[in-house]
Formats: structure tokens, C-alpha cells, sequence
């Protein structure tokens, strides 16, 4: 699948769809989580108020349509597919740029946390239907924590290795993924921490489709 450069650029064009797609609806997930038992202390928030409380009465019927936790769920199933789409997206740019010494490290360590974020979001959101199952969700928020931590880091080393390599924009939101988890949890809920990534890889993936800046993403030896 990822041999063929019809295949790649399909791949490239989902993850800039997806980046998109997890843009707008990673916030409906955030509003159905307010109407949550356990989500409605995230209100308490001053930012997440100031745009989830009117966003949320001007979206009211996107939001109640059925009981808080289907819709909490509903919504959460949607982030398998953004996972899935950059995962794809940065194995295609991997095997594109043929990297060596520390990049071809912090390849493995980013690959290796979306494949497991991606296995911990079906785990999370497709295991369960209609209500909230508790002891599933501490069992896989435990499991998810490492997951994330690896993700976040893994996404934030690779980001300034390919800084150093002359990628920029996509590099930037690689390598202030981190950073930026305290700025986007104090805003929306937990699970938009990825859109760095999915817009990082959705960025190269556009690239990929439209067989633009070719040179970008080769690797760049470094300069001594």
C-alpha cells in the first residue's frame, strides 16, 4: 500500500480531509462531553465557558438528540478515523524521506505512539454503545496515559529533528505538540491535543497529493 504513489497520494489526501474533519467535530465531541456527568467540570474552565456554553446553546440540536453518553460516544468514534488517517499519512512520509541517523529514531518512537493511540481510541470509543461502561473507560484511561505521553513526545522529538532538516510549518506543529497539551486541555476537551499532529500530517499530506515540494520530504543531510 504504500509502494504505490497513487495509493500514497490517497493517503495524503485523507489526512488533509480528516485534519479538517477532526477540527470541527473534535469540538462537537468537547460539547457532548459538557453534557456528561463527568464533563460538565470542565465548564468551569474560563476559556472552555466562554465558547462552549454559547456554542453549546447554538448547536443544541447536534448536542441532544439522544442521552449525553450516545452522544459523548457517537462523537468519539469519529476520532478513530482522523487517528488512523495521519497514522497512514506519516508511515507514507516516513518511507518517503528515507531517514537515517536520529530521524529514522524519532520516526519509530512517533510511529510507534500513533499505532497505539490508534488501538487505545477504538478501545476507548468503539468498545462501547449507548452508555458509558466506567470500568472500561479507568481501564483504558489508565492504558492511555503512557499512550499519550509517547504520542505527545514522540510527535515533539520528531518535530525538531525535522526542523533541523528544513521542513518548517508541518515541523513547528510537530514540535510544540507537547507544549501545547496544557493550552488546548484549558480550552476544549482532552482529545484535541492531536490536531497538531493531524494538521502536521495533513499539511505533508496535501504535499503528497499534490506532489508538491518533492525536495521537502526527502531527508536533508545536516549541515556539520
Amino acid at each position: 500500500m504504500f509502494e504505490s504513489r497513487e495509493a500514497q497520494r490517497r493517503i495524503g489526501r485523507l489526512a488533509w480531509v480528516m485534519a479538517w474533519v477532526a477540527l470541527v467535530v473534535g469540538q462537537l465531541h468537547a460539547l457532548a462531553r459538557h453534557q456528561t456527568e463527568d464533563g460538565k467540570a470542565d465548564l468551569d474552565l474560563p476559556l472552555t465557558a466562554f465558547w462552549a456554553e454559547p456554542a453549546g446553546d447554538a448547536l443544541r440540536p447536534l448536542l441532544d438528540w439522544a442521552s449525553p453518553d450516545a452522544v459523548y460516544l457517537t462523537y468519539g468514534k469519529l476520532w478513530l478515523p482522523v487517528f488512523v488517517a495521519f497514522t497512514l499519512c506519516a508511515f507514507v512520509v516516513r518511507r518517503r524521506r528515507q531517514p537515517v541517523g536520529v530521524e529514522k529514531w524519532a520516526w519509530r518512537v512517533a510511529l510507534t505512539g500513533y499505532t497505539l493511540a490508534c488501538v487505545a481510541v477504538a478501545a476507548e470509543y468503539w468498545a462501547q454503545w449507548g452508555a458509558m461502561n466506567d470500568g472500561l473507560l479507568e481501564v483504558v484511561f489508565l492504558a492511555s496515559v503512557p499512550i499519550m505521553l509517547l504520542t505527545m513526545l514522540g510527535s515533539s522529538f520528531l518535530g525538531i529533528v525535522l526542523l533541523r532538516r528544513g521542513l518548517r510549518l508541518p515541523a513547528w506543529l510537530l514540535a510544540f505538540t507537547f507544549p501545547l497539551v496544557l493550552v488546548i486541555t484549558a480550552i476544549t476537551s482532552l482529545g484535541n491535543v492531536v490536531l497538531p499532529i493531524a494538521f502536521a500530517f495533513g499539511i505533508l499530506g496535501r504535499r503528497v497529493a499534490l506532489a508538491e515540494q518533492e525536495p521537502e520530504l526527502q531527508t536533508t543531510p545536516v549541515a556539520a
